[in-house]
């Protein structure tokens, strides 16, 4: 769990690239990762993966992730929770991360 900035646009999941073991750029459908199924619908834009880059300003393991009564939940990997009513997580969050 972490708390972080995108930092580019989001892209479909065969366009996102990342360095190679020898710092060669190659898209991440051509990595060796551990998911094998990354990149499964990639060329079906309503079923494909999209991805964003994000530099992550603080992060802690699963087992330290903060979880409270009242919290925003969601399946994705990343949310912008933007409705008043996620205020309060959103200002725990950054209590409990540190950041302004």
């Amino acid at each position: 769990m972490g708390v972080g900035t995108v930092v580019e646009p989001v892209v479909r999941v065969d366009e996102f690239m990342v360095e190679d073991g020898s710092g060669h750029k190659i898209p991440i459908t051509k990595a060796l990762l551990k998911g094998t199924e990354i990149g499964k619908h990639a060329d079906d834009p309503e079923r494909s993966e999209y991805l964003v880059r994000v530099k992550w300003i603080e992060t802690v393991p699963l087992d330290k992730a903060v979880k409270e009564k009242g919290f925003f939940g969601n399946q994705n990997t990343v949310a912008k929770p933007t409705s008043p009513k996620w205020n309060y997580m959103v200002d725990r969050l950054k209590e409990r991360f540190g950041v302004s």
